[in-house]
């Protein structure tokens, strides 16, 4: 059974990551993480309902929400906000880049509470922030392969030890393919799609039995390295076997599943002689032109079979 894990994101890198503005540095900003996917506008509980509310969440306060705080009696709006300020939210975000109420920085400074501020609009804040909690928090696995780009499809090569899969990828990086992983490949749910990245302490490197460590971007250049893709089509790589049968015509539509997501899955014998890295993009390039709905073994078993027919009907009329 394959080990899914789940890495909480860390608030400061996502005030890295957009760039937000620290008005006030919480006690916890260094070590807190960020566990659930979502965000929240706190209108409701600026009323004071706290009966359905996830104080773990991201706060955002809006231009509505700053509406009404300016329109309250200071008493009030000081009670709303310290009653919001106790709950042990993660941080509290200001957009449109507005004005930030000097008893909203005192209380977050009272209970230690991280306020932050950006330029971004609200809908836009909080789409790209849900997209990007999406990602950091999804289900992941670590698989044992390379993962490239291969004419813009995600190619994840498979296969044991030695079989291999480096130097594959070394002649497909020659033919101007980008890497993405090698050896490790951390894989994540998002949605109904996978995506693959690399370990970061193992990004961009290649290990070749024989030769050793190369860094991929200083070897072939920026070009031939990526740090993400969607993963399109799963390859693996097996010794040739005599005597077992493997699918000539390619009729076959055999699939991989990982984290519940089911990809197109093509196993390709290895012994001395094939040109794999070859091997690997035909089998992507057909992968491409079977998701628009081509299929030329398909097509050769229709003509195949129209070929039979018309030789037999005239068998029979000669017959």
């Amino acid at each position: 059974m394959e080990k899914v894990k789940r890495t909480p994101a860390k608030l400061s890198n996502l005030v890295e990551s957009f760039e937000l503005e620290i008005i006030n540095k919480g006690a916890d900003f260094d070590t807190r993480e960020i566990t659930i996917p979502d965000v929240n506008r706190p209108a409701l509980q600026l009323v004071g309902f706290y009966d359905y509310f996830e104080p773990r969440r991201l706060q955002i306060l809006g231009k509505a929400e700053m509406t009404y705080l300016n329109a309250m009696d200071e008493r009030e709006r000081i009670v709303a906000l310290d009653n919001l300020m106790r709950c042990e939210l993660p941080a509290l975000i200001v957009s449109h880049n507005m004005e930030v109420l000097p008893e909203l920085v005192e209380l977050a400074q009272k209970h230690g509470r991280t306020l932050l501020r950006t330029s971004l609009q609200t809908v836009n804040l909080t789409s790209h922030i849900i997209d990007y909690l999406n990602r950091a928090l999804a289900p992941q696995i670590v698989r044992h392969g390379v993962l490239m780009n291969i004419y813009g499809q995600g190619v994840l090569i498979l296969g044991d030890s030695g079989i291999g899969k480096s130097e594959t990828a070394i002649e497909l990086l020659k033919r101007g393919h980008r890497l993405v992983a090698d050896d490790a490949v951390e894989i994540r749910q998002v949605s109904n799609n996978l995506y693959g990245t690399a370990p970061e302490i193992i990004r961009h490197y290649v290990e070749i039995r024989g030769v050793g460590i190369i860094e991929v971007q200083k070897l072939f250049g920026m070009g031939a390295v990526q740090f993400e893709t969607e993963i399109d089509l799963v390859i693996q790589l097996e010794q040739w076997v005599e005597g077992k049968f493997y699918d000539r015509l390619g009729l076959g539509e055999d699939s991989y599943t990982m984290l519940g997501v089911s990809l197109p899955y093509v196993t390709i014998p290895v012994r001395p002689g094939r040109n794999l890295a070859g091997i690997v993009e035909i089998a992507t390039m057909k992968n491409r032109q079977m998701k628009y709905g081509e299929n030329s073994a398909y097509d050769f078993v229709m003509q195949f079979d129209q070929k039979v027919d018309e030789m037999t009907r005239k068998a029979r009329e000669n017959g």
